[in-house]
């Protein structure tokens, strides 16, 4: 992944008010801590931050006061409605050293047509140099047959990254599909522990139901309206 370089201004004030008044100013507060340093507050410029922010494991060459330093977005706040960046947590690393990362699973491929594939696992926790760390991880599940699971150890990790989980946890598995009647039944016992009433189909053919008898024909013109002999 490539670095992304990015200029910070320090900060000396804290606290919500001082949060809110960056913010308002198109910036980012940000923290910088890591390898027994003391943490350094400083605020980043919004747009650039929220925009290399959108990739997992951004890798930032921050740049102050005249000096570089590589750090990796460890946390990341934003607005639960507006989804704007609220703070960001930056940990420094250094080249050459390595880093536990959660990198996102993607899967690609078809399966056997009568299989459904479910991932289990849509990011894993690998060892990873951090100027090398991979966006993603592919799984291929081309030709999967029901029955066959893809475990950690089956992906293929970059050179130099190495798995941080149990190598048998279980990716990706090839399950048989359901048919058409099994989902109507689990749709109607959602609907029934929902609480949902079915309406009742109208039978098919049924007759249809008969009119009221048409009322008696009035008498003919001339007639007497009582019954003739």
């Amino acid at each position: 992944m490539s670095e992304v370089k990015i200029k910070a201004e320090s900060r000396t004030e804290f606290g919500k008010g001082a949060a809110r008044r960056i913010r308002r100013a198109d910036k980012v507060p940000a923290v910088l801590y890591g390898h027994g340093a003391e943490p350094i507050h400083l605020t980043l410029p919004g747009h650039d931050a929220m925009m290399a922010l959108k990739n997992a494991n951004a890798l930032f060459s921050v740049q102050m006061e005249g000096k570089e330093q590589l750090a990796l977005a460890k946390e990341i706040q934003r607005d639960p409605i507006r989804g704007f960046v609220k703070h960001v947590d930056l940990i420094q690393v250094r080249r050459g050293e390595k880093v536990t990362v959660d990198v996102p699973v993607y899967v690609v491929g078809e399966a056997a047509s009568d299989a459904l594939v479910v991932t289990e696992q849509t990011t894993i926790s690998i060892d990873a140099e951090a100027t090398h760390i991979p966006e993603s991880i592919e799984v291929s599940v081309e030709g999967l047959e029901i029955g066959s699971q893809v475990l950690a150890k089956d992906l293929q990790l970059p050179a130099g990254s190495s798995l941080h989980v149990d190598e048998d946890m279980l990716i990706v598995n090839a399950v048989a599909a359901p048919t058409a009647e099994q989902l109507e039944a689990e749709l109607a016992e959602a609907e029934a522990e929902a609480g949902v009433e079915r309406e009742e189909a109208e039978a098919v053919g049924a007759e249809p139901a008969a009119e009221p008898a048409a009322e008696a024909a009035a008498p003919a013109e001339g007639e007497s309206a009582e019954s003739q002999e």
